[in-house]
């Protein structure tokens, strides 16, 4: 009995721990989508934003 409770107690503390996944916020370009998708935007407003944001993604002068 002791060396299952040694054994369980090593296979307990050996496992990696549990990592909770949290949601990375989503990217301008995703919102962006996501409002076309929804309706809230047409095909031509979501056009004209979405070459606004990449002009003015990195490296693009301000």
């Amino acid at each position: 009995m002791t060396i299952t409770v040694a054994v369980l107690l090593f296979l307990a503390l050996a496992r990696p721990p549990e990592h909770t996944h949290v949601p990375s916020a989503p990217t301008a370009e995703q919102v962006l989508a996501h409002r076309l998708a929804r309706g809230e935007i047409d095909e031509d407003e979501y056009r004209r934003r979405l070459g606004a944001l990449r002009q003015s993604g990195p490296g693009a002068p301000p």
